[in-house]
């Protein structure tokens, strides 16, 4: 039997989670992960702001399911990004969702008001989400 450190206490690990401490305290995170969660919002809120639940009910859904999933990205990347960093991709394939679910869910009752926003509520999740992912890139790169 080997007698080994425990994983915890390496010091490689600590330095990593100071990195990412770091990282998440950069106004460039701390602005992406805000526009992260109020773009979800958005995104989930839309179809009764502007009034298109009615009209169509799956996208409707979809947008609902979709801005609560974002809004919790948002949140726990703000809360906890040494541990939440490595999801951070999620948040731009949930905007490019948001902006192609329109085209695809909403059939023929496709408004100005659904396309307007999807595609914004979606263009927000894509920047945010890359804004997101950006700090963990950085100090990788410093590295």
């Amino acid at each position: 039997m080997s007698s080994s450190a425990p994983i915890a206490g390496h010091p490689d690990l600590t330095e990593m989670r100071m990195r990412y401490e770091r990282a998440s305290e950069t106004p460039t995170a701390q602005v992406a992960d805000g526009f992260t969660v109020l773009g979800g919002l958005f995104v989930a809120l839309s179809p009764w702001i502007t009034g298109f639940a009615a009209t169509t009910p799956s996208l409707a859904l979809n947008n609902l399911v979709v801005g609560l999933a974002a809004t919790v990205l948002g949140i726990s990347f703000a809360a906890a990004y040494h541990r939440t960093h490595g999801i951070a991709w999620t948040a731009p394939v949930l905007g490019v969702w948001t902006i192609v679910a329109v085209f695809v869910m909403s059939g023929s009752v496709m408004t100005t008001s659904t396309v307007l926003c999807n595609v914004i509520g979606g263009a927000v999740l894509v920047l945010a989400g890359a804004g997101t992912m950006a700090p963990a890139f950085a100090t990788r790169a410093s590295t």
